[in-house]
């Protein structure tokens, strides 16, 4: 059930409420001052701490603030038999999760405790689930040219400059926004993201600006665009060099006045979006044959990182497929096969057209026929997608 932690001078107190939540199936430590109550909390394993707020010494709101220093993600709840509405208001703002007056009601202290140990195995999955994110999004290699933009991202991220990432398809250019949008004070906002090369012209304005009911035929509700859905957050364009001219337009208000407005509808929309754009094609080209907007080219550019190529970065092939034989596997469920040095050699004289994309592929497919050693001769059967 988890590991209750209950700090109070008063030993009838202390006593009453291991009682009470041993029976419920928790684990509880006690602590007579606030002192204990640290040392304690700091060996870790706590779940959930009861505290007391006046106490001779080191008082409860004393305490309360070196949790929260230790472990802010703990929930704490104060008790007090002289709690007036100022101290409960001044305990919250400090960070307790909840306040209960003596004396203590027993119904009451079993809903709070039971809410506080959800709160900690939510705050738990979700260190879990962005640990597992972070994983899956690492941008893998230690070349000069990726240390570089390693090195961009961490100056960038925590700032409002916009980006504009390009790169051939397949270098990983999702994952340079993904990670200007975790190092970035947004990171708890929302992100999103959208395929301008994937969405029909005629739809690219009600995706991103969402409309109105009755805006065109098959607007049958109000529907919000990805700009409203991305506030407070970040809004990846993924190749926005294939976006129409008429959406460019709308964009490039959005970025000048902070402001939207549905497909439909006549009702100026605030926003607050970091919009990060991404492209493959040469924008300075497009520019040039009149299909991208120059000016929109300098608000979205304010920083360019340029994600290089397979081919320029082969010294990372190794760190790659040792990454990819780890995430297979533990995505399959299977056994992890090991790659030997020569078969690194034969892959690091392929072209890699496809970049990190290919490169994925043909180590899943190298583990799934060949078993649990990739050899050389491997490599230059199955590489190909034509082998056979």
């Amino acid at each position: 059930m988890g590991k209750v932690l209950v700090v109070d001078d008063e030993r009838a107190i202390r006593s009453t409420l291991k009682d009470i939540l041993s029976l419920e199936g928790f684990d509880v430590a006690l602590a007579e001052n606030g002192a204990a109550g640290i040392e304690q909390f700091e060996q870790g394993g706590v779940d959930v701490v009861f505290l007391d707020i006046k106490m001779p010494g080191m008082d409860g709101i004393e305490v309360l603030e070196r949790l929260q220093v230790i472990s802010p993600e703990v929930p704490v709840v104060m008790i007090s038999g002289h709690g007036t509405i100022d101290t409960a208001v001044e305990a919250i703002k400090k960070g307790a999760y909840d306040f209960i007056a003596k004396p203590l009601d027993l119904n009451r202290i079993l809903i709070t405790l039971r809410n506080a140990t959800d709160k900690t195995s939510l705050v738990q999955e979700a260190k879990k689930l962005r640990t597992k994110m972070n994983k899956t999004y690492e941008i893998v290699g230690e070349s000069v040219a990726i240390r570089r933009v390693k090195e961009i991202i961490e100056k960038v991220a925590p700032t409002e400059a916009r980006v504009m990432i390009t790169g051939a398809n397949g270098t990983g250019k999702e994952l340079v926004a993904r990670w200007l949008h975790e190092k970035s004070s947004r990171a708890a906002g929302p992100y999103v993201e959208v395929n301008c090369a994937a969405i029909p012209s005629e739809l690219i304005e009600s995706e991103l600006f969402g409309h109105e009911k009755g805006a065109f035929t098959s607007a049958i509700k109000q529907r919000k665009g990805k700009f409203e859905q991305a506030d407070g957050g970040t809004l990846f364009l993924d190749e926005i060099g294939d976006m129409s001219l008429s959406a460019q337009a709308k964009v490039l208000r959005a970025l000048q006045e902070n402001r939207i407005s549905r497909v439909g509808g006549d009702k100026d929309i605030a926003v607050n979006v970091r919009v990060v754009a991404a492209t493959n094609k040469n924008l300075t080209d497009e520019i040039a044959k009149g299909s991208f907007r120059e000016d929109l080219y300098h608000r979205l550019s304010v920083i360019l990182i340029h994600v290089p190529s397979l081919a320029e970065r082969k010294e990372d092939i190794p760190l790659l497929a040792e990454h990819f034989l780890d995430a297979i596997s533990a995505e399959y469920g299977m056994g992890r096969a090991t790659i030997t040095p020569e078969a690194i050699d034969e892959l690091q004289k392929l072209g890699w057209t496809g970049n990190v994309r290919e490169f994925r592929n043909v180590i899943e497919r190298l583990m799934i026929l060949c078993g649990r050693e990739i050899t050389a001769e491997d490599v230059v059967m199955y590489a190909s997608p034509n082998f056979g």
